[in-house]
């Protein structure tokens, strides 16, 4: 790697960094800090100058000008490790232990590969007589004393941030040093960081075949089983780890999620208390049972779950809009003054100020301060616009390329093909859009099962779109046309086989991921007999139904007026282009026509899924059943019709909207 450094260009404040920690080396620390000063000029967020600048006033004991610049350091990248490892030398230096211990754990903390760090928490420990402490401090430095220093500088390298650099020098190493746990351990983190879960997964499997005894790679293995939606798989991981140590937090906490995957949420609701009546100012883990709380229909025990993690942490935003999220809770006004100082308070993180936003829209929509409340909306999508990296493009390339390879010619050349059990309900379309009141009639059904919305088509996206995707020049969906009669029954199989977790017998189950309606040409050539429904609302409607809400993750698209209005109008090309190709495949159900005619729709619904009528499926606020969606708490009461005309009294606010949305207004019904 240094041979590859000396070749590669680098940009001019890389080079002034580089002279200025040579100038360090030599102990010209004058220099340095005069150096830094003047590029800090010209690149006044740049961290490293920051550091570089205190780490000399440090040695020029200017200690309260190497404070200065560390707290400005702070303002900029408050989770930068060695920041706080520079200030708990400077604490060091000012004979300051406690503080000195407090910023060097914060540290460590952050990014644990600090030798330095742990060695003087060894020391300081030492001299305040805390051999405890000391001696786990001593355990760190002698662990990271047994790693090659390239993968202890690369895993500090993550601890920070720094993905790119990480990646290709522990890429690198594994390349000479063959097969090292500890570097393909990383190498996973770092794919899941990034995303690539597949990597990740099978980097973790072999790296636990080399160290089976390795608990924190279980977990870290356990934890990207979860996250790919691979529940039971999850949960053979942690039964071991739990046999190990049955009151490990960390593991019960993961179980926990694995068992919500599941949908075994009396389970979760049990751990979650069990691990409460140890850690009760724990406000994550009140949160967490709130959402389980929320999901089995315990919703006056949700609330006062959610309660008590706002009132463990004021500005924690998540329990705050986690109250806002029922739809049916009313903020008191002590509650209202409560968040507005936490969202108007300094240092409040950026998710935390978000979340806080879209709770006070809702708080003040519900007492019909209308301006108030669009405010705090529109401060709320601002924020979260702004740390997205979401290109409408993608979506409108992905449309045209579906277009042009999903044609009547291509199905009809592949009729006959794919897993003919006809067990899958997909509902797609908009979020917000009715989707869940469709999924609750169907599931009150005696032969249909509810899920959730399952991730398992886009899984099957994701695997045919290959490694490191092009997403100007994707290989998907053009790659639909490459596969053969087995590749695409081999497909709805396995699609059949990774939902069955999810099943408990019934002959149909629902699949309410409504981004599916991407991919409904896969889904007909790998499921020809499934059923799909779209889920559709009239567009100012749903537009500001998106807008007003804050999603726990995933429709990146959903935080700004005019990707609302983009991602609207190409879901309706699309789905134009569905009802082309596959003529009668897809039933449209207009939101706005169940509210007026439930009994009627409910009729058509059943019909088009081959059900019988069943009474049960009108009242299907009667039906108790696990609901994990915004709509939760709302498709737990009978129908109603105010949600349809919620927007009107934010029309002047909304009008860019409806200029954005142009003919869509009228052609959502064509």
């Amino acid at each position: 790697m240094i041979g590859l450094a000396a070749t590669a260009e680098i940009s001019p404040v890389e080079a002034g960094v580089l002279r200025l920690r040579r100038l360090q080396g030599e102990g010209q620390h004058e220099a340095a800090v005069a150096g830094a000063r003047a590029m800090l000029a010209d690149w006044p967020a740049n961290r490293d100058l920051w550091l570089i600048e205190a780490f000399s006033l440090r040695h020029l004991l200017r200690l309260d000008e190497a404070m200065e610049s560390l707290a400005r350091l702070e303002t900029l990248q408050p989770r930068y490790s060695l920041l706080h490892q520079e200030r708990g030398l400077c604490f060091v230096a000012m004979r300051d232990a406690p503080r000195a211990i407090g910023s060097l754990l914060r540290a460590v903390n952050i990014n644990p590969a600090l030798p330095m760090a742990w060695k003087m928490l060894e020391g300081l420990y030492r001299l305040t007589g805390d051999g405890a402490n000391a001696a786990t401090a001593a355990a760190h430095v002698a662990t990271l004393a047994g790693l090659p220093g390239e993968v202890v500088a690369c895993t500090a390298l993550f601890a920070d941030g720094d993905l790119a650099p990480a990646e290709q020098r522990i890429r690198a190493f594994l390349l000479r040093y063959g097969d090292h746990p500890e570097a393909m351990r990383l190498l996973a983190k770092i794919g899941m960081a990034r995303g690539v879960l597949d990597d990740a997964e099978l980097l973790l499997a072999a790296m636990l075949e080399l160290a089976p005894d390795h608990r924190a790679a279980r977990l870290e293995y356990a934890h990207c089983l979860v996250d790919r939606h691979r529940y039971a798989a999850a949960r053979e991981q942690l039964e071991r780890l739990l046999a190990l140590d049955k009151g490990n937090l960390d593991y019960r906490a993961l179980a926990a999620a694995a068992a919500v995957g599941l949908g075994r949420h009396d389970e979760a609701i049990g751990i979650y208390e069990s691990m409460l009546s140890e850690a009760p100012q724990a406000a994550d883990l009140r949160l967490w049972l709130g959402h389980a709380l929320k999901t089995v229909g315990r919703t006056a025990e949700a609330v006062s779950a959610y309660r008590a993690a706002a009132a463990l942490r004021a500005d924690f935003g998540d329990a705050w809009w986690s109250l806002a999220n029922l739809k049916t809770y009313r903020f008191e006004d002590g509650e209202i003054a409560r968040m507005r100082a936490a969202e108007a308070g300094e240092g409040v993180a950026a998710d935390d100020r978000a979340h806080l936003c879209f709770a006070l829209g809702k708080a003040f929509e519900d007492r019909g301060e209308i301006g108030e409340s669009w405010a705090f909306y529109a401060r709320g999508n601002a924020l979260k616009r702004e740390e997205s990296r979401y290109r409408p493009e993608i979506l409108e390339t992905n449309t045209r390329l579906q277009k042009a390879v999903c044609t009547p010619a291509f199905f009809a050349r592949r009729a006959g093909w794919g897993d003919p059990r006809p067990d899958p309900i997909f509902v797609v379309g908009l979020p917000r859009s009715g989707s869940t009141l469709i999924e609750q009639i169907l599931a009150s059904h005696s032969q249909v099962e509810g899920t959730q919305e399952l991730s398992d088509v886009q899984a099957i996206v994701l695997e045919l779109q290959g490694r490191d995707p092009d997403l100007d020049n994707p290989r998907y969906p053009g790659v639909l046309a490459d596969l053969k009669a087995e590749d695409v029954a081999r497909l709805g199989a396995r699609y059949l086989a990774d939902t069955a977790v999810h099943r408990t017998g019934r002959p149909y189950f629902i699949d309410k991921m409504p981004n599916n309606f991407r991919h409904i040409g896969l889904i007909h050539l790998m499921l020809p007999q499934a059923t799909v429904i779209d889920a559709r609302r009239e567009p100012m409607s749903c537009g500001f139904s998106i807008l007003k809400q804050l999603f726990a993750q995933g429709q990146e698209f959903a935080y700004s007026v005019e990707d609302v209005a983009r991602y609207y109008r190409t879901y309706l090309e699309l789905m134009t282009h569905w009802d082309e190709v596959l003529p009668g495949k897809v039933l449209r159900v207009n939101h706005e026509d169940v509210v007026d005619d439930l009994e009627g729709q409910v009729r058509r619904i059943l019909d088009h899924c081959r059900l019988p009528f069943e009474p049960a499926c009108v009242e299907f606020h009667r039906t108790r059943r696990s609901v994990r969606t915004p709509s939760s708490e709302q498709v737990r009461q009978p129908i109603f019709r105010d949600g349809l005309d919620a927007w009107r009294p934010y029309e002047a606010w909304l009008a860019p909207l409806r200029d954005a949305l142009g003919d869509a207004v009228q052609r959502y019904r064509d």
